[in-house]
């Protein structure tokens, strides 16, 4: 059914990349959801009346909340749609991440709403009236949601779509909210316990948990994650294809939306090579890493001395001194500045966000491991984190 639908309503369905298409994608998802909850909110709030059961109603507005999930869905790929402008001259992307946070929140109130109302019904329990119809549609509308759940999975998993992920997995949620009110609909027949209500609470409460997932996921995406490793393992292949490149450092990758990535990386190259024959190739390197992997990378060149054997023994004396401190910490861009009376060593200092010393702890740290030398050493100390 998911194959059938987007090759029948999506044109060029394979040029995931495109942002029309990524754009017709969610309008898909979109007016399947609208449909989908419309008629499950209509049938559960009918049924859910004429049982007197407010796991049954409760269970509808929750459909109902989905649907204007799927509305501001629709408008939120509309706008991620649009091209770069003057103000916004790295597109609109971004806009999917607002919507999620935005189908979140809507999640989160009607979970309040709902709770609130289970509550009271637990205080002031009513007799709920079984019936065939109600087991039937409850039926219905657990197989429609795990359908959705897997349509909209298959449709976010292709077209790299938190929006869609998002909607998912509040579908295959709504699967158990459904199933806990069918038992509590079947549990009427044997028992007068206030079973329906206390339903009402689970179904609450699984709402809540599903939107404040959410709303994680979301924040998680404005203020921004580390690069994926799988992304970052690829990138550092390409790098080492680069026939001047001795290794890479300083990488950042900015998202702004789905399938745009900006982003900037230090390669190390041999002081010595020809610096037009090394440009050239780093004009090759940025083409292949937007061609495989669709970012458009920066990549700036640090000259080194290959052949300095001073360097090198100061080097890796430095590289023992950081391996007892802390295993987890490098460095990069190292000189030395020998002088008449002492040596300067200048460096960059990439500490974890794990490490549970302070930059003053590390600097000493290392100057009083430099002290034990016999030659008298100094540091120039930039220190940075690690942004992937």
């Amino acid at each position: 059914m998911t194959k059938f639908l987007v090759s029948k309503f999506i044109k060029n369905y394979e040029d995931v990349k495109n942002q029309r298409v990524r754009e017709s994608y969610g309008l898909l998802s979109s007016w399947v959801g609208i449909v989908c909850n419309v008629l499950l909110f209509v049938a559960k709030f009918v049924i859910g009346t004429l049982a007197n059961s407010i796991s049954i109603i409760s269970d509808g507005f929750n459909n109902l909340s989905d649907c204007a999930s799927c509305v501001v869905t629709m408008f939120g790929y509309k706008m991620a749609a649009k091209p770069a402008d003057k103000d916004h001259p790295f597109g609109h992307g971004r806009m999917e991440y607002l919507t999620s946070l935005i189908i979140a929140m809507v999640i989160v109130v009607v979970g309040v709403e709902l709770f609130t109302g289970s509550v009271d019904k637990i205080i002031h329990p009513e007799e709920v009236s079984f019936s065939v119809v109600a087991l039937v549609v409850l039926l219905i509308s657990i197989l429609i949601k795990l359908w959705m759940g897997l349509f909209n999975r298959k449709l976010g998993n292709t077209v790299d779509s938190s929006v869609m992920l998002a909607t998912s997995k509040d579908s295959l949620n709504d699967v158990f909210a459904t199933a806990t009110t069918l038992i509590a609909l079947v549990a009427s027949i044997f028992t007068d316990a206030p079973l329906d209500g206390v339903m009402g609470v689970i179904v609450s409460i699984m709402i809540l948990i599903s939107g404040f997932g959410i709303v994680k996921e979301t924040v998680d995406e404005l203020l921004g994650q580390p690069a994926d490793p799988e992304m970052v393992e690829c990138l550092k292949e390409l790098v080492d294809e680069c026939p001047f490149s001795l290794g890479m450092h300083d990488l950042i990758i900015h998202s702004y939306g789905p399938g745009n990535l900006i982003g900037s990386v230090h390669i190390e190259v041999d002081g010595k090579e020809n610096i037009m024959d090394i440009h050239d190739a780093i004009d090759e390197l940025e083409r292949n890493i937007y061609n495989e992997l669709g970012i458009r990378m920066t990549v700036h060149m640090d000259p080194v001395e290959t052949d300095n054997e001073n360097l090198k023994l100061c080097k890796n004396m430095m590289e023992a001194i950081l391996t007892d401190i802390d295993k987890e910490i490098s460095f990069h861009d190292f000189r030395v500045v020998a002088g008449p009376s002492h040596t300067n060593l200048i460096f960059d200092l990439v500490v974890p966000h794990g490490c549970k010393l302070n930059e003053r702890q590390i600097k000493d740290a290392i100057d009083d491991r430099l002290l034990r030398r016999e030659k008298k050493y100094y540091t120039v100390i930039t220190f940075e984190k690690n942004f992937y």
